[in-house]
């Protein structure tokens, strides 16, 4: 186990699967507690086995990120079980399918709510405690998609994902006051149990998009995010980090031929 987070606390949402638990483990790999928050609770018992296997603390916390009331008592949760709370990982996301045509208006909000209104809630009810501390890094999960790429059928996410990122750098002037500091990771394509089902024809047309040649790992992202929570970032503020293999950068498909 490392100890670049020695005696820090973290509250990572979105940590029952993928991503989110790939994160909490790499958190406390490091030296960090975590508190793993999310809806689905059966999961979050594998993503605490998993941070204790591996020598760290955690503890899962059950609650839906678009609740004001149940994020407060998570980070309260946090407060009170670790005595402090440094990291916030806002990585809590959705992301199902509907052309413009068949989207209804409660697709629409769903999908704002938890990826947008999560976001904003989640920092919201941390921020109490790293202004306390004279402390805080938060790093939001945001997506190539939206911000930098468009695909069909993700008008909802896209348009949360980019929004993020808006209320990320206002976010780090309000925050910078205290000490505390907000960034993003943009992951392109990363093989999580989501890709499981798309089949290997699909899987090989994703990794001649990239120019690595490859879909990310969970733990890629995470390094990511271990380095925005981490004091190697503390001069990082209101930033983006893309983690994607180099996939936005071609011109046309041509450039990888």
């Amino acid at each position: 186990m490392g100890r670049r987070l020695k005696d820090r606390a973290a509250v990572v949402t979105g940590a029952a699967k993928g991503i989110g638990r790939a994160i909490a483990g790499r958190l406390s790999e490091e030296g960090a507690a975590v508190l793993a928050v999310d809806v689905d609770a059966q999961a979050l018992e594998g993503t605490v086995d998993a941070v204790r296997a591996a020598g760290g603390r955690g503890l899962p916390f059950q609650a839906d990120v678009s609740s004001l009331e149940a994020m407060v008592a998570a980070a309260e949760k946090a407060v009170g079980e670790f005595r402090r709370l440094d990291i916030l990982c806002s990585n809590a996301g959705i992301f199902p399918s509907a052309r413009i045509e068949e989207m209804t208006e409660e697709d629409w909000t769903r999908v704002i709510d938890v990826n947008l209104k999560g976001a904003f809630l989640s920092v919201k009810a941390c921020l109490p405690q790293m202004r306390e501390q004279g402390y805080g890094r938060i790093v939001l999960t945001s997506s190539i998609t939206g911000p930098v790429t468009g695909f069909p059928g993700w008008t909802h996410y896209g348009a949360s994902k980019a929004g993020m990122l808006g209320f990320m750098r206002t976010a780090a002037l309000e925050m910078a006051e205290f000490g505390a500091t907000i960034n993003a990771v943009l992951p392109g394509n990363v093989m999580t149990e989501g890709l499981e089902d798309v089949g290997e024809d699909y899987l090989r047309r994703m990794r001649k998009s990239i120019p690595l040649g490859t879909l990310a790992e969970p733990r890629d992202i995470a390094n990511a995010v271990l380095f925005l929570a981490s004091d190697e970032a503390k001069y990082v503020t209101g930033q983006t980090l893309i983690v994607d293999g180099g996939q936005v950068l071609p011109e046309s498909i041509l450039a990888l031929e």
